[in-house]
């Protein structure tokens, strides 16, 4: 059967806007804490601004260079630009209809308001004044446009004042001039004389903006702000000049081209076009918004809200399971695989398990990789510690992850800084695996421990993203794991691994055997079921394939959080297929891939997603779930996921995204489930471990056999 056929493809970049839609659904759910919703309408702005960054700029770029050809759906760069615009300005519009018709008035309601100057009472202007003049007056700086002084540059992402101004008198003399609003103080000013009374810097430099132009009329005055290129376009061949060539990108990335421009709705035509000259946009790039510009400030106004936590989901504690809470974890691990699932589990055995290789005497090498870091990372403190305790430890630190090039920058130079061993990685791929390996002396013998996980060593995000680690001291993986980092680090390439499977290529090879063994299986007589969850599905070889199982008659139920380019309901291809999307408090992260395998249940963790990037350009860890009941846990959480029809769309043949029609059933929020369960989910996993036979044969966990031929 043939499977090319562009009509069975989404477009990666629409299907992303869509997933950002599912986003402004939550701001606009009655059922969610009023300030999780403005907290969710935030999110879909900072998507939308990474969607513009990095997406959009990637398409104008092939354009640039009259690039022709067409996505798997069929679609040129120029025609997805113009699907995206259109998508787009419905979306921005829906944004702010959600903000003022909705969510404002429910602010008020609860004594939460947004102000303007002339809502103040004398005592908040006399705040403000004082503010201004004492504070921003200093700091800001007008820019006039003329002859002599050329039209300055307006930095991505920075929220601007655009003038017109005149001399007095002078009726036909019209001059422009932009103010940027200073990002070195708070976009929300708290008022004095109430609870909740707030007010955005901007409005306070529009009343005040005639103290910058002295002797000048303003005629006109309004906010807009431009989005940029902010792709980094890195070449790392000398990854020995990898670090400055990041350095010179991140000074250089501020300036790339203009990719949008939001303007206030009643900006006049003067001012627009001026605007769009001098930043040579179209028209299609033009968003005029009915509201505050950068809805991002809403994080900033929830944080300042006093008094009304009922508004917010209720706080919780992740659980530290008790079977381990202040336990030698090498000894446990030792015992038997250690399961996780973040955020209901804590994240602390995660930095305990560093913490305590960094101090233990036994331990002689640490070997871990590191893509994202939160900026007070207690692993990178003990990372230092335990170079500094004499350990020899490796870190490949991922320079180009996005958006946190600059922060891995400096962390790097901590590392090295303390003793450590900084990598960077493989030449033309970034290192997206998340895996660290301890190496430590025992009584007899040499035994090597390992944490192996979906998600990043963040202990911040590690309470808002779902993901899932292991620790294990398997002895094969342990192999595989000292394998992976001598190719990392030098110039191995081993030519196999027992239990792990790493990418470029592999991980897709490895996928695509285990879905034609599923075809297999049907194929004689034997049911055939797969079930995966991942971030975003967008690998045209995965999809061609999973069409091929579902023709063959495999069921296949897909959890996928963001982008999704493949296509259910067409006759003969994908009626087997089903996709289901979680989009709720917490953000859906971990990956899990598994096959029935004729009763057998094979289950996989990963830190890829099936798409083209993770699997031909990173490199990236999948590895296998042995332990059984560690198996039938992360079987059964699937279940409740795959059950939730709370928070749970269902992708249909025309590409919309229903609720669970819920009429008859109970109601399942799986996240919240989750939360309310935590210590009797992780204490039941515990209670329910692997029987051991005391007169079982050990297995020697200890003899590394490095890879250098194909086993026999």
């Amino acid at each position: 059967m043939n499977f090319d056929e562009p009509s069975y493809f989404n477009n990666r970049e629409l299907s992303w806007l869509d997933f950002d839609d599912r986003v402004l659904e939550e701001a606009r759910a009655k059922e969610n804490p009023l300030l999780e919703r403005l907290r969710f309408l935030g999110i879909t702005q900072s998507n939308l601004d990474e969607f513009f960054n990095i997406r959009v700029a990637s398409l104008h770029k092939m354009i640039s260079v009259d690039y022709k050809g067409t996505d798997a759906s069929g679609l040129t760069p120029a025609q997805q630009l113009k699907r995206i615009s259109e998508k787009t300005h419905v979306m921005v519009e829906k944004q702010y209809n959600t903000l003022v018709r909705s969510l404002a008035p429910k602010l008020e309601e609860q004594g939460i308001h947004l102000l303007k100057m002339n809502q103040l009472s004398e005592k908040q202007k006399a705040y403000l004044d004082d503010y201004f003049h004492q504070n921003l007056y200093p700091v800001l700086t007008p820019m006039a446009v003329d002859v002599s002084r050329p039209f300055p540059f307006i930095a991505n992402n920075t929220l601007n004042i655009a003038l017109r101004i005149s001399k007095p008198g002078d009726k036909k003399e019209r001059s422009f001039a932009t103010v940027q609003v200073p990002g070195v103080f708070p976009r929300v000013i708290k008022l004095p004389d109430a609870d909740n009374n707030f007010i955005l810097q901007e409005e306070v430099i529009k009343h005040y903006i005639g103290e910058l132009f002295v002797g000048f009329d303003i005629k006109e005055t309004a906010c807009f702000r431009v989005i940029r290129d902010m792709d980094m376009d890195v070449a790392d061949e000398d990854a020995s000049d990898l670090m400055k060539e990041i350095e010179s990108e991140l000074k250089k990335r501020e300036r790339g081209k203009a990719m949008r421009l939001e303007i206030e709705f009643d900006m006049s035509k003067h001012l627009r076009k001026r605007l769009v000259k001098e930043l040579s946009l179209a028209d299609d790039d033009i968003y005029p918004v009915k509201g505050p510009i950068d809805l991002t400030f809403v994080s900033k106004l929830i944080k300042q809200v006093q008094g009304h936590e009922d508004l917010l989901y209720p706080p919780f504690e992740p659980y530290y399971p008790k079977a381990i809470r202040h336990k030698n974890l090498f000894s446990e691990i030792a015992k038997r695989d250690i399961f996780v699932d973040h955020p209901y589990d804590s994240f602390q055995p995660v930095v305990d398990f560093i913490r305590q290789a960094a101090e233990d005497e036994a331990v002689l090498a640490i070997k871990m990789t590191l893509y994202r870091v939160s900026s007070k990372s207690p692993i990178i403190t003990y990372l230092k510690q335990a170079a500094q305790n004499g350990k020899q430890v490796t870190v490949l630190v991922e320079l180009k992850a996005r958006f946190d090039e600059e922060n891995n920058v400096h962390w790097a130079q901590e590392l090295e800084k303390a003793g450590c061993h900084v990598i960077y990685g493989l030449v033309g791929l970034k290192t997206h695996c998340k895996l660290t390996l301890i190496v430590r002396r025992e009584e007899d013998g040499i035994r090597r421990y390992m944490h192996m996980a979906t998600g990043n060593y963040n202990d911040v995000t590690a309470r808002l993203y779902t993901d899932m680690g292991l620790f294990t001291a398997n002895p094969e993986m342990g192999i595989d794991a000292s394998n992976i980092f001598n190719m990392l680090s030098g110039f191995s390439e081993p030519p196999f691994f027992h239990k792990l499977v790493i990418s470029p290529e592999g991980i897709r090879d490895f996928l695509i055997d285990r879905v034609d063994d599923e075809i297999a299986n049907v194929k004689a007589g034997k049911k055939g079921f797969i079930q995966m969850k991942m971030n975003s599905l967008s690998d045209t070889k995965m999809i061609k394939k999973f069409y091929e199982a579902s023709a063959a008659g495999v069921k296949i139920n897909l959890l996928v959080r963001g982008i999704c380019n493949l296509r259910v309901g067409i006759p003969g291809i994908s009626e087997n297929i089903t996709v289901h999307s979680i989009v709720g408090r917490f953000l859906e992260h971990s990956r899990i891939y598994y096959f029935y395998a004729a009763g057998e249940e094979k289950v996989f963790l990963s830190s890829s997603d099936l798409m083209n990037r993770n699997l031909s350009r990173r490199v990236e860890l999948l590895f296998p779930i042995l332990q059984d009941n560690i198996r039938k846990q992360i079987i059964h959480i699937y279940g409740l996921m795959w059950d939730d029809n709370v928070k749970t769309r269902v992708l249909q043949p025309d590409n919309t995204w229903e609720h669970v029609d819920r009429r008859g059933l109970d109601s399942l929020d799986v996240q919240a489930y989750l939360l309310d369960n935590r210590e009797e989910i992780a204490d039941y996993l515990f209670e329910h471990e692997p029987a051991t036979d005391p007169d079982e044969p050990k297995q020697n966990t200890r003899q590394f056999i490095p890879i250098t031929k194909q086993p026999e």
